[in-house]
């Protein structure tokens, strides 16, 4: 028998929301590798920092807040230690798992991309408009707001 809660289109519109994110996220990388490259960075490298700006945070905590998984940002992290961009510190929490912050030098690398991340951002804005900006990143959220609250056990039916 056939689902009848289920909208006809939604088979249709789950998969544009997934092929148009891949491409955005594409599109973001290769934007974000070239705003990187000159800084001695990688998109990756630079999205792991990213993570840890305001405050240390475990490998576990930095895959969470980024969708990535553990071991892509510990071998990501590995590497951002050994260019002194970043460092284990201890976890009072948590013996075993270390906190990873950046360095000064790491610090310094993420802010020498400032300049080009700024002005793409204003082209973005003048492109697309300050206030459709605004509402598209909010959609974007609550959309992976509620992927994200589909996955975990038990959400299902």
């Amino acid at each position: 028998m056939e689902d009848t809660r289920t909208p006809p289109d939604a088979p249709e519109l789950l998969s544009g929301a997934a092929l148009t994110s891949f491409r955005l996220n594409g599109r973001f990388l290769a934007v974000a590798e070239a705003m990187a490259r000159p800084a001695g960075l990688t998109a990756a490298r630079w999205q792991v920092l990213g993570a840890v700006l305001h405050e240390p945070l475990t490998v576990s905590g930095i895959a969470r807040a980024m969708g990535m998984t553990r071991q892509a940002v510990q071998r990501t992290a590995d590497l951002l230690v050994g260019q002194g961009l970043a460092e284990y510190r201890p976890n009072p929490a948590h013996s075993r798992a270390k906190l990873f912050a950046p360095t000064e030098e790491g610090l310094a690398a993420v802010r020498r991309i400032g300049p080009a991340h700024g002005e793409f951002a204003a082209r973005l804005a003048d492109a697309l408009g300050s206030e459709e900006l605004a509402r598209t990143v909010e959609a974007m959220r609550r959309l992976a707001d509620v992927v994200e609250s589909l996955e975990e056990p038990g959400s299902g039916e």
